[in-house]
């Protein structure tokens, strides 16, 4: 019999199969304490937690029985991931469970703003009957969504039935998928100067952190509707205020905030044109339900040694051959990230190669830092070593591994194709060298030798003389010092490439600059945390 504990308020419904389980048995021990957890954890198989109970590692070392914690909902910053995959405690989530009650709750706030319906409500039941409350008809507008995910899907299904035409965003939404959507595939820059709504469903990362800013408003359309109920920070709230004020945005729907709970005087909390909630997005019976429902079920392969879903740290590996593919788990993230990084059109294949010793093993776990690699630069902490697949898969991204026993001279080698939609390709190869570590070894067609750390400076270049010097002379004046320089060409005269490694990060108008030199190409920045 196996023995599971409910430490959070979860509905019998929700745990109901594992109630009825005839091997399993489920204790309900809700605002236990860590010590109070601690003393009683060692009984059991499994736990079962929302948002309350913070598992941490103290807790996990008197879990000596402990094969599973489900965490009914999305986020599992209340688990602490590291210490459940060093003892090989596997931990899920639910994350389709509030794909449809988010939808739901955009489109509510988005009907909410374009009808005025929370301030004209105030006003009536203060005994004021004003009918001057002028809305617009969703019907022949036309919807940017930002994050054509599970959820901006779902929304983009719901506006065509409105009769309104979208406008899709995703850095991986390819022309073929946004056919099968019956959406048009957008960049920002156009929805901004587009779109009469706009609504957010992207995760919160170093690349989407007030993606709508300044410079998005001073080309925005006019009278422009916008909707949040991902997370905050995707929009500069600050700036979002001053183009309400200047006439450019119409008005706002917002259910996150950069810092939750918003201090008492933050500028949403008494404009007039902005509808908040309290980060409801989630919040239905359903939703709740269906999570618990969702982990339920993983909950009770995992324990019988089924085939399970929805990981949020490494699946079990033989120690042999985690032993063989641990050292490359670094170097293939970055691998991963570089190649991420030059590319800037939507990916529609991803091709995996593997040479040398590795070809002699599963390298699948190795396959998911891969792409963990890659996805990360537009999923941040959303994308992990066990999702990544399925993120990829969701997105219509073919995944291509092949296996090689020839290596081009090295040991190993591993080599990332990105393949795009406009029929381009990037590819990045690099091996572990000893005493050097994870090394870059060939960016597209040319050689290179380069350690994938800190920041580093891309320019693709003619090759001419008087380039390196230029380069160094504006970076010299803009106060950015170069530690390193890696130089990469196949004829003289012909295309070339410049790796600079420099102590801290470009500002971007440096690397304009640098664009604008002659003889440069491009100029770009790639960040290795």
């Amino acid at each position: 019999m196996f023995k599971v504990l409910v430490s959070d308020p979860i509905s019998d419904m929700g745990i109901q199969q594992l109630m009825d389980a005839s091997d399993v048995v489920v204790e309900k021990k809700t605002g236990l304490s860590e010590d109070e957890l601690v003393g009683i954890i060692g009984e059991y198989d499994g736990l079962l937690v929302r948002s309350q109970t913070k598992v941490t590692e103290k807790i996990m070392e008197a879990g000596k029985n402990l094969k599973v914690i489900g965490r009914a909902g999305v986020g599992v910053d209340n688990i602490n991931l590291e210490a459940a995959t060093k003892r090989g405690i596997v931990v899920i989530n639910a994350p389709d469970g509030n794909t449809i009650t988010t939808c739901e709750h955009a489109f509510a706030m988005m009907m909410a703003l374009a009808r005025h319906i929370p301030q004209a409500y105030a006003k009536t039941i203060q005994g004021t009957w004003d009918r001057k409350f002028l809305g617009v008809e969703l019907r022949n507008k036309t919807l940017g969504v930002l994050g054509m995910g599970r959820i901006g899907s779902e929304v983009a299904k719901r506006a065509k039935a409105f009769g309104m035409e979208i406008l899709g965003y995703d850095p991986f939404l390819t022309e073929e998928r946004a056919e099968k959507l019956g959406i048009t595939l957008a960049s920002v820059d156009d929805i901004v100067r587009n779109a009469d709504f706009m609504t957010i469903h992207t995760p919160l990362t170093p690349e989407t952190k007030h993606m709508i800013s300044r410079p998005q408003f001073e080309v925005m359309k006019k009278d422009m509707r916008i909707i949040n109920c991902a997370r905050g920070g995707v929009v500069d709230e600050m700036a979002l205020v001053e183009a309400i004020d200047q006439g450019i945005v119409a008005g706002a729907a917002f259910d996150v905030f950069e810092k939750e709970p918003p201090e008492a005087d933050h500028p949403f909390l008494n404009n007039p044109k902005i509808i908040v909630t309290p980060h409801l997005g989630a919040s239905t019976i359903e939703a709740q339900e269906n999570v618990a429902i969702d982990v339920s079920e993983q909950v009770l392969h995992i324990l019988r040694n089924e085939p399970f879903k929805n990981a949020v740290n490494m699946p079990p590996v033989a120690p042999s051959v985690m032993n063989k593919l641990q050292p490359y788990f670094e170097l293939g993230e970055k691998i991963g990230a570089f190649a991420a990084q030059l590319n800037e059109v939507a990916v529609s294949e991803i091709h995996v190669d593997y040479a040398g010793d590795l070809a002699e093993v599963d390298t699948q776990p190795l396959t998911r830092y891969i792409m963990k690699g890659v996805l990360s630069r537009h999923f941040g902490n959303d994308v992990n070593i066990v999702n990544s697949m399925h993120l990829a898969k969701a997105r219509d991204v073919n995944v291509v591994v092949s296996q090689a026993s020839a290596t081009k001279g090295f040991t190993n080698l591993i080599s990332v194709s990105l393949k795009t939609q406009d029929g381009a390709e990037r590819r990045i190869a690099g091996t572990l060298l000893n005493g050097y570590g994870a090394r870059v070894v060939q960016i597209d067609k040319f050689p290179v030798d380069i350690a994938p750390e800190g920041h580093l400076i891309f320019i693709s270049h003619n090759d001419k003389p008087g380039i390196i010097g230029s380069v160094g002379t504006l970076l010299g004046k803009n106060e950015v010092n170069i530690a390193s320089m890696q130089v990469g060409r196949k004829i003289v005269g012909g295309e070339a490439i410049m790796v600079l490694t420099v102590d801290k990060e470009t500002p971007k108008e440096v690397l304009d600059e640098l664009t604008k030199l002659a003889e440069i190409n491009k100029a770009q920045q790639l960040v290795f945390e």
